[in-house]
């Protein structure tokens, strides 16, 4: 009896071992099996939270966001000839979504690959300024284009490259800073091509010299837009495709791994990337419309020139994410991607976004050409020449940083004591 007791007890552990053997896997399995199912189901709700939380409250520059709204509600409630409180608003609701479009398009770039990357960078780096351009081209306002245009140019190349070079030489002031000097003197050169596609309609206006009066320049300034965006297009090809690693930064290959860790932190999917695009363009488009109604009245409300509006106030909205990363990068001690960001989105509103407006313009109807006045081409001769030359040595310091800064102050001053003889005609 005791024997068989003995064995059927035995039985119970074996079948209990069994069971449990059996049964933490499965339960195992039908528990990740539930949560993983858990997890997708909340995945939509927390990844919208998620997104909204990562683009909306997490950068501190979106305090600025409700003065969007704020702006609109004004546009309705005061009258036109005293637009300068909506033209103000509008200013400050855009800068921060200008930010957060140049965040989205880097992180859709990481999905892309490095060739459509930067066509992304190019075309949504500088969307603020194209869209405020291309609601003045509808208005007709080719001035405050060209003007705007030129002083995103003027403020990315002496302001934020300026104060990037300051910023970076007080911080590292025990050492000389440097970058890749291949990469800045390609650049240069394609400043100095788009001022000269820029200062010949000028000169053959102001000359006398036009073949058929009146049209020779806007013939020529269409001839040069499609030149200089294929140039633009050479450029991105031959730099990310055909010499990759002659105008790689200098410190790449030392820290290429600890810039992945830093730097390249993936956090938005290809389609939420693509979603907030579109919902911040869509945004910056709303706006864009109501600053650009909002100019002319905020120059008689201001007692402003229309010149220094759109050549020093307006570009401050679309450079403000500019100044902040070029300005980071520069106290991180790496000034190439402080170059790519100043120099580089100047040559892209002169090689890419002017000629694009000016195409843009001619499917529109409207006589948008490249003669930006003998005063703004000056100007902008000068710019190129001075940063070019500050370049050449592939060095910086808080000295060239404090120069340009003050070159900036005298360009602005010029600005807001010139007035715009065409402004009559417009």
């Amino acid at each position: 009896m005791k024997e068989e007791e003995e064995k059927e007890k035995m039985m119970k552990t074996v079948d209990l071992d069994d069971i449990e053997s059996t049964s933490p896997k499965s339960s195992h399995a039908f528990h990740f099996e539930s949560q993983s199912t858990l997890n997708h189901t909340h995945n939509s709700s927390f990844f919208n939270i998620r997104t909204v939380y990562i683009v909306f409250i997490k950068p501190k520059i979106n305090v600025l966001l409700p003065f969007g709204p704020v702006a609109i509600l004004l546009h309705y409630l005061t009258p036109k000839h005293h637009n300068g409180w909506v033209f103000f608003f509008s200013l400050l609701g855009i800068a921060p979504l200008a930010e957060r479009l140049g965040y989205a398009t880097e992180q859709l770039a990481f999905y892309t690959g490095p060739t459509v990357g930067g066509l992304l960078n190019a075309t949504f780096g500088n969307a603020t300024e194209m869209i405020i351009s291309i609601y003045a081209l509808k208005n007709g306002m080719i001035r405050v284009v060209q003007q705007s245009l030129l002083g995103s140019i003027l403020s990315n190349m002496l302001l934020v490259l300026g104060c990037a070079f300051f910023t970076g030489g007080i911080v590292h002031h025990n050492k000389q800073q440097v970058f890749n000097k291949a990469a800045a003197v390609v650049n240069s050169g394609l400043l100095l091509m788009a001022v000269m596609g820029i200062l010949f309609p000028a000169v053959l206006h102001f000359t006398h010299s036009e073949l058929h009066f009146g049209k020779s320049v806007l013939s020529l300034s269409r001839f040069s837009s499609c030149i200089m965006l294929v140039a633009y297009a050479s450029y991105l090809f031959f730099q990310l495709r055909s010499q990759q690693n002659l105008y790689s930064p200098v410190h790449e290959i030392v820290d290429s791994s600890e810039n992945s860790e830093e730097e390249e932190e993936i956090e938005l999917t290809k389609w939420e990337a693509i979603v907030w695009l579109a919902i911040l363009t869509a945004w910056v488009s709303v706006l864009s419309g109501y600053l650009v109604d909002a100019i002319e009245g905020a120059s008689e409300s201001l007692n402003m020139s229309m010149a220094f509006i759109s050549v020093i106030l307006l570009p401050i909205v679309g450079n403000a994410a500019e100044h902040a990363s070029a300005i980071m990068f520069a106290m991180k001690d790496k000034l190439d991607i402080t170059i790519g960001v100043a120099v580089g989105s100047s040559t892209q509103i002169s090689m890419f976004v002017i000629p694009f407006c000016v195409v843009v313009g001619w499917c529109m109807g409207k006589e948008m050409d490249l003669n930006f006045q003998l005063f703004e081409t000056a100007t902008l001769f000068i710019t190129v020449l001075v940063v070019a030359f500050m370049m050449q040595e592939g060095t910086s310091n808080y000295f060239k940083g404090l120069m340009l800064i003050l070159c900036y102050l005298i360009v602005a001053a010029s600005f807001f004591v010139h007035v715009d003889p065409q402004n009559d005609v417009d």
